[in-house]
Order: structure tokens, then sequence, then C-alpha cells
């Protein structure tokens, strides 16, 4: 096997490990915020989920790029060799990240109440030492990544989902035991602090384990550093190239998450302070769109957001040796796999809204709006993992500027429809959903135009995008066929409304995932090789030639 063929091996494992962390940290999520749920409320809920906006873009804009940037950098000085001028980059980013952190911290303490409104501005000052601890832990993490492993990071984020569950259900039950049950939105607030904690203790442990991992290989990081005899690079000159690299991330990333909290605020102010809805009303509808519907669409964009992770340095390395054809090829099979594993995810979710709420969040006074909102959101897992995919391949190839126009556009269109759905329409949280559809098909659109001035890819559409789309949809049809025989059938003996759901999702799904496989590799749509491109395709292929599908 030769060095281009290991490169493309390699990137392809390590996408998948970041993947499937990625994954089980989105299911962890989902799994704790179901206690939650039931502890804090919808209002908790939405109090934390509007303050939790805040904190993203201010974590965004002091901490939350540089993994990605800092892979970028370091990665170019490792492969020439510059394993010096690499750790002087490293040591620079953590004295970097230590005064925009602070900045930041100090900010969203101390400007609580004009970033958020209400009681969400209480929740948010908890979120203020989170700023600064993040930026030390994004530095290690794309250290790592520049190295081309992800195991450490994948690794963190698993340890800090982890404890961020234990500790947000932990503390929003102490807290709202402390509340008291006499006032039902003082025990809402409460319970949204304790989350907040649990967000920060999941960082902190994640920082830990990685400066764990940077003690264990300090010696081997050392040994390189001092064999180098390349000439240092001033500290003036890196930080320059830390600014000039991190600005348009932070611009990008910053723009593109914009979007949930000029959403929150145009809801929140519009609805209590123009139609006259009372907060907790309006916390309520925010907390089901946001910690319930659009928190289950998340799960499988995780894998986008994980391959974009993982590309990023060898697409940097392939861009930086003027390899047009390699860049290509990674682009082109990194976007037909994020295609092939998002079409039958938003389409299982379309097709088992109802049952998928009603295991994770079974609080029977919002079953019906999340279902609703789910169904009209799982089309954005579609556009979410593309443009995320795309927005990182711009970045790798030099397009800095681009995404954060394509952003800034799309961020500009959402507002535009927005503001008057929400002033003269009863829509309310649909239009929420409605926006979101519209923000993200118009990144994904504009990032695709962008990129093919700079790279051509070339996939066949009908093998890349219809066959897989057609394969999706029949596997909704039986998803669906077969969850609602077993819910019929199991009605009869099972007495539990709630076991009879579980047991007939889980038949539906069993069924759902066979049948996408067989269609799509009987159609064309997918070969071995292509299989084997997914997280644990390997393992898939073996199961399906046992079945005599492949």
């Amino acid at each position: 096997m030769n060095r281009q063929e290991n490169s493309k091996k390699n990137l392809l494992k390590q996408a998948g490990i970041l993947a499937i962390a990625g994954i089980i940290s989105r299911v962890i999520g989902l799994l704790y915020g179901s206690p939650l749920a039931a502890i804090i409320g919808d209002e908790g809920n939405g109090y934390y989920g509007a303050a939790y906006n805040v904190y993203t873009i201010i974590l965004l804009i002091s901490a939350y790029s540089i993994p990605s940037a800092m892979s970028k950098i370091i990665s170019g000085k490792l492969a020439v060799k510059e394993y010096r001028n690499a750790h002087r980059i490293f040591k620079c980013a953590l004295v970097y990240v230590s005064i925009v952190g602070g900045i930041g911290s100090f900010i969203l303490f101390f400007g609580a109440d004009i970033l958020a409104t209400g009681n969400s501005a209480l929740v948010l000052r908890f979120f203020a030492p989170t700023i600064f601890i993040f930026g030390f832990l994004g530095v290690l993490r794309g250290y790592f990544q520049a190295h081309r492993t992800m195991v450490p990071t994948s690794i963190s984020q698993l340890i800090e989902q982890i404890l961020n569950a234990i500790v947000s259900v932990g503390g929003a039950l102490i807290l709202t035991n402390i509340a008291g049950n006499e006032d039902t939105t003082k025990r809402a607030v409460y319970g949204a602090i304790g989350s907040a904690i649990g967000t920060g203790s999941g960082v902190v442990i994640a920082l830990l384990f990685m400066y764990f991992v940077y003690c264990v290989n300090r010696k081997g990081i050392h040994r390189r550093v001092n064999a180098d005899t390349h000439e240092d690079m001033p500290s003036s000159e890196i930080f320059r190239m830390i600014l000039m690299i991190v600005t348009p991330f932070i611009i990008s990333t910053a723009i593109y998450n914009l979007s949930s909290y000029l959403n929150n605020v145009f809801f929140n102010r519009i609805l209590m302070h123009v139609r006259n809805i009372d907060e907790q009303k309006v916390a309520t509808m925010y907390g089901i769109f946001i910690r319930k519907s659009m928190l289950i669409t998340n799960i499988p964009i995780a894998f986008a957001s994980a391959a974009a992770s993982a590309m990023m340095p060898e697409l940097s390395a392939a861009f930086s040796k003027g390899d047009k054809a390699e860049v290509r090829d990674i682009v082109s099979r990194v976007l037909r796999v994020i295609y092939m594993i998002s079409a039958p995810c938003a389409v299982g979710l379309f097709a088992l809204a109802r049952p998928v709420v009603t295991i994770l969040f079974p609080q029977k006074s919002s079953i019906g709006e999340a279902s609703m909102l789910l169904m009209v959101l799982a089309v954005t897992v579609i556009f979410y993992s593309i443009s995320t995919v795309t927005n990182a391949v711009l970045q790798g190839i030099g397009q800095l500027i681009a995404p954060v126009i394509n952003a800034a556009l799309s961020l500009v269109a959402q507002a535009a429809i927005l503001v008057p759905l929400l002033l003269y329409t009863d829509l309310n949280d649909i239009a929420l959903c409605i926006v979101t559809i519209v923000y993200s098909l118009m990144m994904c659109v504009l990032n695709n135009v962008v990129m093919k001035k700079h790279i051509r890819v070339r996939n066949d559409f009908k093998k890349a995008y219809l066959l897989p789309t057609i394969s999706a949809v029949v596997m909704g049809g039986v998803a669906f066929g077969v969850y609602k025989l077993f819910e019929m059938l199991l009605g009869l003996f099972v007495p539990s409304w709630y076991f009879v759901n579980l047991f007939a999702t889980m038949f539906a799904v069993a069924a759902a995932i066979p049948a996408y496989f067989v269609v799509l590799i009987k159609s064309g749509g997918a070969t071995e090789d292509d299989i084997k491109r997914f997280p644990k395709g390997t393992a898939i292929v073996r199961l399906l030639k046992k079945f005599r599908v492949m």
C-alpha cells in the first residue's frame, strides 16, 4: 500500500473515531436530557437554552474555533518537520486563549443582563467561568488533531459529556429541591443553573484529561523539539499568524452559529414585548424547540462535524502541496459518505418523530408539539451536515472569507423571514423551524457554489444523491409501517403505552436499517468500498455479506 493510500485510510479512520465519539456524546446528551427535562420542565429548558445560546456565541469568539485553527497552523509546520516552531505556536496559543478567554468570561458575567432577557440572564452568569477554561482545552485538542490523531479529543469529549450529564442532573435535582415546589418559575431557574454548572464541570474534567495526555507524550514532544534545527519564528510573527488564521475562523463560526442566538432574541423580545405573551409561556415554547426537537436533530449532524474536523489537516496538507487531485478526491469522498448517512437519518426522524420523542422525552404535555417540530426540522439534518463539511473545505483551501459572507447572507434572509412571521402570524415555534430550514439550505447551496469554483468535485448525481434518497424514502416507509404494525400488536397485551412505543420503535429501526442497505446496494447506489467508509464500515460489510445482501 503506497503513502497516498495510507493517508486516505488514516483520514477515514480518524473521521470514524471522532464521529463515533461525537455521536456517543450526543446520545449521552439526549439520555440525560430526558431526566433533566422531567426535573426542570420545559420552562427551565427554555431558560437554559436561551442562556446556552449566548454562552455559545461568546465561546465561539473566545475559544471554540481554536482546535480547528490550531490544527491547521500546527499541521502545516509538522508537515515540513518544524517541530520547534509547532511547539512555540502551541505555547503562544495558550497565552492567546488566556487573554481572550478572560475577556470573554468578564463580558459574559457583567453583561448578562444586556445579552439575555429575564431569568435567562441569571442562568447565563453561571456559564462565565467555563469560557476561560475552554480555551486551554481547545488548544490541547487542536495540538493533537494536528498530529492526525483524534483519539485524545474523542475520549475527552466522552469524559466531558459523561460528567456534564451527572453534574447537570444532580445539580438540577439539588437546586430544584432548594427552590421548593411553590414557585414553579424559581424552580425552573434553579434547575437551569444546575445544568449550567454541569456544562462547566464537563469542560474541567476534559481539560484535566487532555493535560494528562500531553504529560504522557511530553518527553517525545520535547525530544523532537530539541533535535529540530530550523530557525525559530519570532513570537510576534506567531501571534500575528494566530490572529490571521483564528480571526476568520472565529468570524465564520460565530456568524455560522449566530443563527440560534438571533432566533432566540427575536422570539423572546417580539413575543414578550410586542405580543405581550408572558415569559413563562415563551420560555416553555422555546424549551420544547431547542432542548427537545433541535437536540434530537443534532445527533446525526455530529458525523458531519467529526468528518470536517478529521478532514482539515489532510485537506490543508494536500492543498499546500498543490495536489488538486487529492483535494478533489478527499472532498468528494467525504461528501458522498455524509449524504449516504444524513439522508436516511433525516427520513427516519421524519417517519418516527413521535415515537422517538416519546422515548426520549415522555412528558405527555409536550410530546405532540415536540414531535411536530421534529418532523419539520428533519430535513435540516441533510442541509447542516453538508454545509458543515463544505464550510471546513472552504477554510481548508484558504477561502476563509467565503463562509463568513455565506453565513451573513443566510442570517439576513433568516431574520427577514422570522420577524414578520412572529409579528403577523401565530406560528411561534413553527416559525423558528421554518427559518432554521431556510438558513441551513442557504448555507448548503452558497457553500457548494463557492466550493465548486475552486474544486471540481465530481460525484455522479444518480449514484451519489438520487439512489441514496430513494433508498432512504423506502426505508422510511418500512420504518413507519413496521412501527404501526407492532404498535397495534403489542398494544393488545402490553399495558404500558411507553413500553409499547419503545418496543415498536426498536422493531421499526431494526427493520429500517437493513432495508436501507438492501435497496441502496441492490440499486447500485453503493459499493463495498463505499460502505467501508462508514464508521465501523468493515463490520457492516461483513454483516451484509453474511446475509448475502452484498
